[in-house]
């Protein structure tokens, strides 16, 4: 029994470092930011923190730990699983193409969320070093470079993979969370009257009393549940049970951080940044390593967000979403630690040109949260559509009032675009826009290439077998569907006259359990033809040549298809541009290259 408690114990701290960084962090800024745009009354300020308190409840609580988590696709969650989940559910093809669209702007808005977050959060709490004496009239333009040298440190040591660090994440966002639940209840201790805000009336009143400027406080108050559809999408790596109970602990420390903020704010006039105030006001000789742990804690959010970034790109490209990316795999043990160099200085890069052309978290805060709110409703969608189809009638109930509440401060953050929330919308129109061109280019070439239904191609190759002039030992032919044999293969052993002794396609098929690899060698389906079935796990990392030797196969040559595609339309010319900026099939399953042939068809778009 002791063991079991220290083994949940355990995983729930590590669920702290993994899952939790973001939304850990968001007291930093969330409070000091939606202060700002109401006048500091007692009425205003029990309204704005109940509305926090009740938003982690509703939008975090109840849409992801209760309702989302419910959900799994063999233990795995996140927009990618749901879409997963929801298509063996519908009856129609427009139904699974709005699914899919709806997926692929769920991906885009968090990887354009995925943008702002390291970049508000480091730069909050580097702003943090002005309530240092002596420090006071440091210049914003030193806080940024400062927060742009440790953004640039944070993706250079990606590649090394989050292996050997991810064990000290959980206990650093521990003590992170003992810190603001102490500082809290001691700020509550000095006016615990602001207890009565978790009342919900005080939200309503608050939303009512001041009419529309209380819906577009909605915008801001949304800030502290960045990171919530952590708890959804991370749960294939920890499991259910330990995020469940970690977020008991974190919500409680939240609550109490912004109860704790609440209370200085009434006892004390003028505070402009109640989070850092009210430490350095109630321990003055604990603030500099305080401030020290919050940037700790701000990088540990960030790393969580840029590996599961990657950890979408990669669900991405094995769902065939997403373009062929080059990846390192950065653990022997972690099946999930992976590193995508494209997409990692690409995340880079943005958040520098972010962080220097908002250079006040305040100004960032305007920008933030609207792709926060379009990744809630679109996973509260697809959610309540799940509920209904599988006749959870109570589930859905919840899911669907839920569902209403994010599309209320999804609107509510739409007043943001032109404050800076079209940034949000900018880097979610590039991923956007990727993915749609190469789904579209894909589809296209699929009909130019015209592949051979496999009945056709069995009369044609054993009409030409028997007389050919084989080729001494074994060559490899790749094909995604065996009902459909690819053209190349047909050029190659029909047009060419390339024929071997024995012939092998290989199969390499995705299947919708997140680990596994399963392979069968088939009996002859023609003489010299077998084939080769591999299947594998969307997270799972394969190793195809340790296949071949395990099946005892020993080619002598591997074909492979090649598009040479000719085209004077900007939209197949961009196709063209990320196809060749991709690394081609053979590369990115590591085949042996002296033994590689390319069989290129030219092909007019």
């Amino acid at each position: 029994m002791r063991r079991h408690l220290h083994q949940v114990a355990f995983r729930a701290v590590k669920a702290m470092g993994l899952v939790f960084g973001d939304i850990g962090t968001s007291p930093i800024y969330t409070f000091a930011v939606v202060v700002l745009l109401v006048p500091p009354t007692m009425e205003n300020i029990l309204g704005i923190v109940s509305l926090i308190i009740w938003t982690l409840i509703l939008l975090v609580t109840v849409q992801y730990a209760i309702l989302a988590m419910r959900i799994s696709h063999h233990g795995e969650g996140g927009t990618i699983m749901l879409r997963e989940i929801l298509l063996p559910l519908l009856r129609s093809g427009r139904s699974a193409s709005i699914v899919t669209l709806l997926t692929i702007v769920g991906i885009s808005l968090m990887i354009g969320d995925c943008v702002i977050t390291p970049a508000i959060s480091i730069l909050s709490a580097v702003e943090g070093f002005r309530l240092l004496p002596g420090f006071e009239t440091i210049s914003q333009e030193v806080l940024v470079i400062m927060a742009g040298v440790i953004t640039i440190l944070l993706f250079t040591f990606q590649w090394r993979g989050t292996e050997r660090v991810a064990g000290a994440f959980g206990p650093v966002m521990l003590i992170w969370f003992i810190a603001l639940t102490v500082f809290g209840v001691v700020g509550i201790i000095g006016n615990p009257g602001v207890l009565v805000a978790i009342i919900p009336s005080y939200a309503i009143s608050f939303l009512f009393g001041n009419g529309i400027a209380g819906f577009f406080i909605l915008s801001s108050v949304i800030l502290c549940a960045t990171g919530g559809e952590a708890l959804f999408a991370d749960m294939g790596q920890l499991g259910r049970d330990p995020i469940r109970h970690a977020w008991v602990f974190v919500f409680l420390a939240l609550t109490v951080s912004y109860l704790g903020q609440a209370a200085f704010m009434t006892s004390h006039a003028g505070v402009k940044n109640p989070f850092f105030e009210l430490v350095a006001f109630q321990a003055p000789f604990l603030y500099l390593p305080f401030l020290l742990l919050s940037i700790v804690a701000t990088v540990i959010a960030s790393q969580a967000v840029i590996s599961g970034i990657f950890s979408i790109v990669y669900q991405g490209i094995t769902t065939h979403l997403l373009p062929l990316l080059k990846i390192g795999y950065t653990s022997t043990e972690l099946r999930t630690q992976i590193y995508i160099g494209a997409v990692n200085w690409l995340l880079c890069g943005a958040v520098l040109i972010v962080l220097f052309a908002f250079m006040y978290s305040d100004r960032l805060a305007g920008a933030y949260g609207l792709a926060v709110t379009g990744t809630m409703l679109i996973t509260g969608i697809l959610m309540s559509w799940i509920f209904i189809l599988r006749r959870s009638r109570t589930f859905a109930a919840f899911a669907i009032i839920v569902t209403a509440i994010d599309g209320v401060y999804f609107l509510a953050t739409m007043t943001k675009i032109p404050h800076g929330g079209y940034w949000s919308l900018i880097m979610a129109a590039i991923p956007f826009s990727v993915v749609m061109i190469y789904l579209s280019g894909q589809r296209a070439l699929y009909k130019a290439l015209n592949p051979l239904p496999r009945k056709e191609f069995l009369l044609q190759y054993n009409e030409a077998y028997p007389s050919a002039n084989h080729v001494k030992g074994t060559a490899l032919f790749f094909a995604r569907d065996l009902m459909k044999i690819p053209a190349y293969i047909s050029h190659t052993m029909f047009d060419n006259e390339i024929m071997y002794e024995q012939n092998i396609i290989v199969s390499i098929q995705i299947t919708n359990h997140p680990f596994g690899v399963r392979w069968k060698y088939g009996m002859e389906i023609a003489p010299g033809l077998r084939i080769l079935y591999v299947k594998y796990g969307y997270m799972q990392v394969i190793d195809v040549p340790k296949i071949l030797l395990e099946a005892g196969i020993q080619e002598k040559t591997i074909f492979y298809g090649m598009e040479e595609i000719v085209t004077n339309n900007i939209i197949w010319k961009v196709f063209t541009a990320i196809k060749r900026l991709c690394p081609s099939f053979v590369q990115y399953y590591k085949l042996p290259a002296h033994r590689i042939h390319g069989v290129v068809t030219r092909i007019e778009l």
